[in-house]
């Protein structure tokens, strides 16, 4: 799921009128797993960042490719998606205008060059995929579920297809390369999130979660059962109650690691030599920060 979308998750929810003990998307799940100091950062904190024009590529291809499956399946091609690259940007523009500070803050993108590398991710979905034997059930779909433990679960998935026979399969579009070695579990944790929501809310195990590489051109496929989801929502539990531990004591550690590179808080990270703000000022009757 693009991060934009996920970002904008509604906040009225089926559940409403239950007193829940917070909430995670895969997302903020992953930040924290990742880095205590930058889920602080982003969720305690609220800190603004910048968007990349990595981040702009995925949010743009991740428009067209939701908007391509309202077309007639003879019109879903290579030179139609190229065409509505300028209609989803616009869009995007409309409701962030600040996006366009991107392309000053990397002096080494131009918005043509940009443009072309969006053109080039697309052209390489059409190589994995023919969308126009496709019919998704759900494209960009808000899912969200209660745990007993009350803690609330949601997200957007990029598509959903239902075979004739009912089987879910999930599917997750990344803009990126597929990840090296050792960073696999980052991407399946995502999937495993969405299908427990699946399951919990529709008593269904998918029966596949796909994840579309269009940096490179691969796909990654899992087959989850019941024994994986279990333990993954026991793992979602222990995360809230390590994000619960951290606000009490207020010790949101760094950690540094090969992501850090990517990460835009390196000059508040006291692994670079930053200083993090102070930590707001809050009632110690106050709930944990809940997340999004």
């Amino acid at each position: 799921m693009a991060e934009f979308a996920e970002e904008q998750l509604r906040t009225a929810t089926e559940v409403d009128g239950v007193e829940v003990i917070g909430a995670l998307s895969p997302s903020r799940a992953n930040d924290f797993k990742t880095c205590a100091l930058k889920y602080r950062l982003r969720m305690v904190d609220r800190l603004t960042e910048a968007p990349s024009v990595d981040a702009l590529r995925g949010t743009v291809v991740h428009k067209v490719l939701e908007d391509l499956f309202d077309l007639p399946a003879i019109e879903r091609t290579i030179d139609r998606a190229e065409q509505m690259l300028p209609t989803a940007w616009a869009g995007i523009r409309e409701l962030e205008p600040e996006v366009d500070g991107a392309f000053a803050a990397d002096a080494a993108t131009t918005f043509d060059s940009w443009l072309e590398s969006c053109r080039t991710v697309l052209r390489r979905y059409f190589d994995l995929e023919d969308p126009q034997r496709l019919e998704p059930a759900d494209r960009e779909l808000y899912v969200e579920t209660l745990l007993d433990s009350r803690l609330l679960l949601r997200g957007v998935i990029d598509r959903i297809d239902v075979a004739p026979d009912g089987a879910i399969r999930v599917v997750d579009y990344k803009t990126s390369r597929a990840p090296g070695p050792g960073f696999e579990a980052h991407a399946l944790f995502q999937m495993r999130f969405y299908a427990l929501v699946i399951w919990r809310t529709r008593g269904v195990v998918p029966a596949m979660l796909r994840l579309i590489y269009l940096g490179d051109g691969t796909t990654v496929s899992y087959v989850p059962d019941e024994h994986d989801l279990s333990a993954t929502e026991r793992q979602l539990e222990a995360v809230w109650r390590a994000i619960a531990l951290a606000n009490q004591t207020g010790e949101w550690l760094p950690r540094r690691s090969a992501v850090c590179s990517w990460c835009s808080f390196q000059d508040l990270c006291p692994e670079f030599g930053g200083t993090p703000p102070a930590l707001p000022e809050r009632n110690p009757a106050e709930h944990t920060p809940v997340s999004t």
